[in-house]
């Protein structure tokens, strides 16, 4: 008796439960397929696999509900295009360099770096808590975009040059593939600034279309060979003290997005801005002894050459502000920031940094 209502009973509450609603946390994840283009190729997979960490991490905490394909650059659109695919709604997403689309409105540097600016731990203290975020995605929000950190290099290298950069007149005529705003300072020192995407560099420089190049650092530099080229490797990259990448989300599609979906793309976001430069900084320095052994010469931007540079930058951003409230706006912004910012790390982190680099080229470490 007691097994015939034990079944009748469970027959029942079989019933009952298959007429029950889905669990509210399976409704809150609808199926989405989103498309994000690099900007970059994915053998430089540090720069390009951000975007992978971001894709993965989204799909992971929705069970696949939500993907974002990754595309390398080339693949749906031109590298230093990806932006305006965003902008025009080709693609919801893209993972690229603001400073590529200064040639729209020097403003877009500021969402990656600005010469004599912010080092790569301002950089993010500024864009989360410094009304960075807020005041990047205000001008976004002309262009159809939504941005937020996606990546930073840390400071980069100077980049790579077939001849001694001895002084300022040396800058004279130079052809010189170099990104955002930067270029502009050095056409003030007579230089030509070529926008050219990292996989078309090495057959320009091989060819002598161009006589330098940047691009980020060793790991990267490496990988495309410039030190066959341009044997003279000259640091420090003083347009790029922490290059900040960004992933930019159509307003739109941003907008049509649960909450839910919104945040997690935010919080993956972060995750991809965290692993760039940790993979970055763990293998630069192997990368850099390796193209030292291979015949890159290492070499300092003199003094007089960094002056000139900050000289004639302060004149550009002077001369820029003058011509664009946007660009004024948020340059008077970072500025006051930056101030704060190199009068603590000059008291703290510089300090702690010089002594152990002294260790270190004493061989106590």
């Amino acid at each position: 008796m007691q097994r015939r209502n034990f079944l009748k009973t469970a027959a029942v509450g079989t019933a009952a439960a298959a007429t029950l609603p889905m669990p509210a946390i399976a409704q809150s994840n609808p199926q989405i397929k989103w498309r994000l283009t690099s900007s970059f190729p994915k053998s430089l997979d540090t720069i390009y696999g951000a975007a992978e960490v971001l894709s993965k991490a989204v799909a992971e905490a929705t069970d696949n509900a939500f993907q974002i394909q990754v595309f390398a650059a080339g693949e749906l659109v031109p590298g230093l295009q990806a932006a305006d695919a965003v902008s025009n709604g080709t693609v919801e997403m893209c993972h690229t360099a603001p400073y590529y689309y200064v040639g729209k409105d020097p403003t877009f540097a500021f969402g990656t770096a600005v010469p004599f600016g912010l080092n790569s731990r301002q950089t993010s203290a500024w864009r989360y808590y410094g009304g960075g975020n807020e005041l990047m995605n205000e001008f976004y929000k002309k262009f159809n975009i939504v941005g937020m950190p996606g990546g930073n290099t840390g400071a980069q290298m100077g980049g790579w040059f077939r001849k001694e950069m001895k002084s300022v007149e040396d800058f004279k005529g130079l052809k010189m593939r170099i990104g955002g705003f930067a270029g502009q300072v050095l056409a003030k020192l007579g230089s030509v600034p070529q926008q050219i995407a990292g996989g078309d560099i090495y057959p320009a420089l091989e060819k002598g279309t161009i006589d330098a190049a940047e691009w980020v650092g060793p790991y990267d530099d490496e990988k495309l060979g410039f030190y066959k080229v341009a044997p003279f490797y000259y640091y420090p990259g003083w347009w790029e003290g922490g290059a900040m990448l960004d992933f930019f989300i159509n307003t739109t599609k941003w907008a049509e997005l649960p909450k839910n979906y919104q945040s997690l793309v935010t919080t993956a976001a972060g995750l991809a801005n965290v692993h760039m430069q940790a993979k970055y900084d763990a293998l630069n320095p192997g990368a850099l002894k390796r193209l030292a052994a291979n015949g890159a010469q290492l070499r300092p931007f003199s003094n007089e050459i960094m002056e000139a540079c900050f000289n004639a930058a302060n004149q550009l951003y002077d001369e820029t502000m003058a011509k664009n409230a946007d660009f004024k706006k948020i340059y008077e912004a970072q500025k006051a920031f930056r101030a704060d910012q190199y009068l603590w790390f000059q008291i703290s982190e510089y300090t702690f940094d010089t002594f152990m680099m002294i260790q270190q080229r004493k061989k106590t470490l």
